[in-house]
């Protein structure tokens, strides 16, 4: 066994910053969560423990779905937001393109997360689709006038098109229902990643227009390891899990109904506390940022400046001459955490693509820091991070500094 290195009593106190990556669980989740690991039951089974699984699993799907503003029957639970995003956009390729060969384009926006952009280029390398980038402006959000544009050159070669809610790097929200409303005028299906968005904007799967949406659990206030598409019953769904079919049979696998019920739980009440948890969070990042310019004057802050245009606890810098992973770890050993941009690509040494494809400037690509607040955040963490900043700044400005190998956002 392994002893853990003794704890540094000269190292402040740990500050997260990278509730975009993960958020704490609430203890509301908690509680729920801990309740049903202590009781067994496979929601599949027929006995007495099968059926209250199975009945614990149903009133989540109620519960998550009038959260979400859906239907409980358009719930199909998933390991997670990249299983959900797999599906909607690998799925619907196929089921599109079995009605009609001829649909082999697939259009995504050009700031996508990986889960989608990732599988958009796999069906393209192996299952011969199309992949057209759908271009954005200089806050990160799409170009409606280039989509019509693209969309209108072939629509009837369509098979599906995906533009999330919100921007996990920036924190731009996305025009969904206009989006949706352009697609549907040629029967396009849409596909939207709205993990970063619940419990932080307004959310409404029905109202928004659009076909399927991808949420999780641990970006809202769950576990990880939980997550859900919603698809309307309509929606074209070709499954990639073979098995028990037990999700709609788009869907296979034992269902984890402790996670389930945690993430339902979760949802409803980020839900329920949003115009609080938007105030508050505001509030903080006013703060950051104003703290920020004021002792580094130079910052670049990336994305809408309109708090109506972007999640309201998401601060994206850039600071010229800068290495990001640099900065990273500097504000790491003076206890502040946060990322440089998305942690399911963190470690891999190449440019962010939304950055880039918002045209920013190479020095301010590389010099990048995401800091991103939540339901535990408090003006001491802001503070610190204010203090910390400039410091960090200054050295990773006046040496080349060695980056250790390691993680950087999510």
């Amino acid at each position: 066994m392994t002893s853990q290195p003794p704890s540094d009593p000269t190292r402040p106190a740990d500050v997260y910053l990278d509730h975009a990556a993960t958020t704490p669980m609430l203890p509301e989740a908690i509680e729920a969560m801990v309740e049903e690991l202590g009781v067994v039951g496979n929601p599949s089974s027929l006995h007495t423990a099968g059926r209250r699984a199975r009945r614990v699993v149903e009133e989540s799907r109620e519960q998550l779905a009038a959260a979400l503003g859906a239907g409980p029957s358009e719930v199909v639970f998933t390991s997670g937001g990249t299983e959900a995003d797999n599906l909607a956009v690998i799925g619907a390729y196929r089921a599109r393109r079995a009605d009609d060969p001829r649909r082999r384009r697939v259009l995504v926006s050009a700031v996508e997360h990986h889960a989608v952009l990732d599988s958009a280029q796999w069906i393209a390398d192996h299952e011969d689709a199309e992949l057209e980038l759908l271009p954005v402006d200089g806050l990160g959000r799409l170009d409606l006038d280039a989509a019509r544009a693209c969309i209108e050159r072939d629509p009837g070669r369509v098979a599906v098109l995906s533009v999330m809610w919100a921007n996990n790097e920036v924190g731009t929200v996305q025009p969904v229902r206009e989006v949706a409303e352009l697609a549907h005028e040629h029967g396009i299906p849409v596909h939207t990643d709205a993990v970063q968005a619940v419990g932080q904007v307004p959310l409404d799967f029905a109202a928004s227009g659009v076909d399927l949406m991808t949420v999780t659990g641990h970006k809202l206030g769950g576990p990880v390891g939980v997550g859900a598409l919603l698809a309307v019953r309509a929606a074209p769904l070709t499954p990639l899990l073979h098995g028990g079919g037990q999700e709609r049979q788009v869907r296979s696998g034992t269902l984890d109904e402790p996670a389930i019920r945690a993430f339902a739980v979760a949802a409803a009440v980020a839900v329920q506390r949003l115009p609080r948890t938007v105030a508050r969070l505001t509030a903080l990042r006013s703060a950051l940022v104003s703290g920020v310019r004021a002792a580094v004057p130079d910052v670049v802050v990336n994305g809408d400046p309109d708090p109506a245009g972007r999640l309201p606890g998401l601060a994206h810098l850039s600071f010229a001459g800068c290495d990001g992973d640099s900065l990273l770890y500097l504000l790491d050993a003076a206890g502040v955490q946060c990322s440089t941009g998305s942690a399911c690509s963190a470690g891999v040494p190449q440019p962010s693509h939304v950055l880039v494809a918002m045209g920013l400037d190479e020095p301010l690509v590389r010099g990048a820091l995401r800091l991103s607040l939540g339901h535990t955040s408090t003006e001491r963490d802001v503070e610190a991070a204010v203090g910390a900043l400039p410091a960090a700044v200054a050295r990773a400005r006046g040496a080349a500094l060695p980056v250790p190998t390691g993680e950087g956002v999510a």
